[in-house]
């Protein structure tokens, strides 16, 4: 019986939550004044009135840059495990051997990354 009652209090608590966030939204759309004027229907640029059209270009290096960093972000979160269990008893030669593999590939994918101007900025 004990081993339901914990599936039961973090199934209350999932149902409080979304029950807390309808509650919110539903008291927020009738809370609110709602009256459109041709105004607040323009589209909103940091206060400034939109100029041009509605087409604009985006460099797709941005892009490469943030997906660079979340796999290097992603990675270094594996770091941390590692160096736990690198400091127990009997795990330091196995541990440090594969922390080294893992290292090369990302090692091999920045240099790859370097070789083909991915981190050139201008």
């Amino acid at each position: 019986m004990d081993y339901f009652h914990g599936y039961a209090v973090v199934g209350l608590v999932a149902v409080v939550g979304v029950l807390f966030v309808s509650v919110a939204f539903a008291s927020g759309r009738l809370l609110r004044p709602v009256v459109p004027t041709p105004e607040k229907m323009l589209t909103y640029e940091c206060g400034v009135d939109p100029v041009g059209g509605d087409w604009a270009h985006t460099q797709v290096r941005y892009y490469v840059y943030a997906y660079l960093y979340v796999i290097f972000a992603v990675d270094a979160i594996f770091l941390f495990p590692w160096a736990t269990v690198f400091a127990a008893p009997g795990f330091g030669t196995a541990t440090l051997a594969e922390m080294f593999v893992f290292l090369g590939f990302l090692a091999v994918g920045l240099l790859y990354a370097w070789k083909k101007g991915v981190l050139e900025w201008i």
